[in-house]
């Protein structure tokens, strides 16, 4: 199975499907084939390990996978089907799909006489899966909210500005973070007060390979002359200020791991809404003062009501630290389904 999960690494990151990988064994527990998802349209990793075999020698075989086997039509067909008809006796498998109509593999390969299996090394391939699990069980994009602050907090010094709070380590890697994402979010006060480009680049200020998708939240127009016009996405400007809305229309565009850096007052909004799945906050060893919180309000009116995370690295970039937390396993991220729609446009 880790090496079925080493396999699935080969997929694309960024996009609506899963990375996923499969191994297939001899009766006698040897290694017959090898496979993996490439992304949208491609064949899924059980079709091709299959592909890289005789017929024959699928026959009696072992399926070992890291996400169950889907059952339905899509570009391609149901992986289930094609496990039975090539004639596989067992399947392994680590995550059961909570796809609606991609769901219930399992029980089809069940159906048709095969020994199934799952659950093996599910934590290892949750946490590899997070990102998509979110989108498929939740149906919005998995969040990562990100933001740099001195010691105390301060995402800027009294008179606004911020450049820069952090050193070139930590901003390297937030470049490599924000190649990892489909799109990234800002507010339209931080376009207005910042200008980025949104951009993922090299230190040599040179564009990342993959490019997330730029999209600016909020009703205040920008300027035809912004920085995020050079993107070489074309941005998408949403209006208003409900993030879940505005999640669910990224969702429906096929987003699926989404990237926050908007400043306060966004990033505050996700949170708030408990929209946060990652945090990545960026810590200089520098204090600020004043007014200038890296977090607004965000909905605690007592410590009972404090939003508690679970830490699950610190990371030395140069003097800096980068602190990656989830929130606590007792606060599951929820989504308002009857929120309004926003309006998206594209310039």
């Amino acid at each position: 199975m880790r090496r079925a999960l080493q396999l699935a690494g080969n997929g694309p990151a960024a996009g609506v499907n899963p990375r996923v990988g499969c191994v297939i064994l001899s009766p006698a527990g040897e290694l017959l084939a090898e496979g993996w998802h490439r992304g949208a349209g491609t064949c899924h990793a059980e079709v091709d390990a299959l592909a890289q075999l005789d017929p024959a020698a699928a026959r009696g075989a072992t399926a070992v996978v890291t996400l169950e086997p889907c059952n339905h039509t899509g570009r391609t067909g149901p992986c289930a089907l094609a496990l039975i008809d090539a004639g596989i006796s067992r399947v392994v498998y680590a995550v059961a799909d909570p796809g609606r109509h991609s769901s219930g593999g399992g029980d089809r390969l069940r159906a048709a006489g095969v020994d199934v299996t799952g659950g093996l090394l599910a934590d290892e391939v949750e946490v590899f899966l997070a990102d998509w699990l979110v989108s498929a069980r939740l149906g919005r994009p998995f969040v990562t909210v990100k933001w740099a602050s001195s010691l105390d907090g301060r995402a800027a010094a009294a008179d606004g500005s911020s450049q820069w709070i952090t050193g070139p380590a930590a901003r390297h890697d937030v470049h490599l973070r924000r190649a990892a994402a489909d799109a990234i979010v800002v507010g339209t006060g931080t376009v207005l007060a910042d200008d980025p480009s949104l951009t993922a680049r090299a230190d040599d200020g040179t564009l990342l390979p993959h490019q997330p998708q730029p999209v600016v939240a909020g009703d205040r127009p920008v300027p035809a002359d912004a920085a995020v016009h050079r993107h070489p996405l074309a941005p998408w400007f949403v209006a208003g200020h409900d993030p879940n809305a505005l999640l669910r229309e990224l969702h429906e565009r096929g987003i699926r791991r989404v990237f926050v850096e908007g400043g306060p007052t966004l990033a505050s909004a996700f949170v708030r809404a408990g929209l946060a799945d990652e945090y990545l906050v960026y810590l200089a060893p520098t204090l600020l003062g004043g007014e200038k919180l890296a977090l607004g309000d965000i909905g605690v009116g007592s410590i009972t009501g404090q939003r508690r995370l679970a830490i699950d690295d610190l990371v030395r970039l140069g003097d800096d630290i980068l602190l990656i937390a989830r929130p606590a396993s007792s606060q599951t991220p929820t989504t308002d389904h009857t929120a309004p729609a926003l309006s998206v446009t594209e310039k």
